[in-house]
């Protein structure tokens, strides 16, 4: 378990952070890049859960994906040599697939394209779906460069999926959906 007893530390005056082995990185390296588009995508989470029902099953489901997204974050602060590390797992891929099976059950079929918003949650969910495909594109880049676990990449494109199915949920199964109506003026 994690104790912090002093939020500053001083180490990270000079551009520079650590990885998990005591690696120090650049700020402006790629990896941290990824790293900080991860933990904006987990505030944004945290930022929709904040307005729906505490008992719902959105909720629970959101707050367990935060901290899939804490470990998933560990996962690319700790070089690829590490053994024994905190790694993500296709089970946590397979748990998103399941719920984004589950969530769909009530969803019709799509005609269309559909556009960010409707109510309250499903707006912020939306929100939340983008800057995880940004964070999404950051980790394929870093993947580019570097050796990762290739469980991350998987994670992160079926987390904006399921996103985009608890959005839906949110806007009534979607009926309250704003369907896309292509060259309308």
């Amino acid at each position: 378990m994690v104790k912090l007893t002093k939020i500053y530390t001083r180490t990270g005056d000079d551009g520079e952070s650590g990885l998990v082995g005591g690696t120090r990185v650049k700020k402006s390296d790629p990896q941290f890049s990824a790293i900080g588009d991860v933990d904006e995508a987990n505030a944004a989470i945290g930022f929709a859960s904040a307005v729906l029902d505490k008992s719902s099953t959105a909720y629970e489901v959101l707050q367990q994906v935060q901290n899939d997204l804490f470990d998933l974050g560990a996962d690319l602060a700790t070089p690829a040599h590490i053994d024994g590390a905190l790694r993500m797992t296709s089970d946590a891929t397979v748990w998103l697939e399941q719920g984004i099976d589950s969530l769909g059950e009530n969803l019709g079929p799509l005609t269309s394209f559909v556009l960010p918003g409707g109510k309250e949650g499903a707006a912020r969910l939306h929100l939340a779906r983008t800057i995880v495909r940004r964070a999404e594109r950051s980790v394929a880049s870093l993947a580019e460069a570097q050796p990762l676990n290739r469980e991350i990449l998987i994670y992160l494109n079926r987390l904006s999926d399921l996103l985009f199915q608890l959005a839906r949920v949110q806007n009534q199964d979607g009926k309250l959906d704003i369907l896309w109506k292509p060259g309308s003026a």
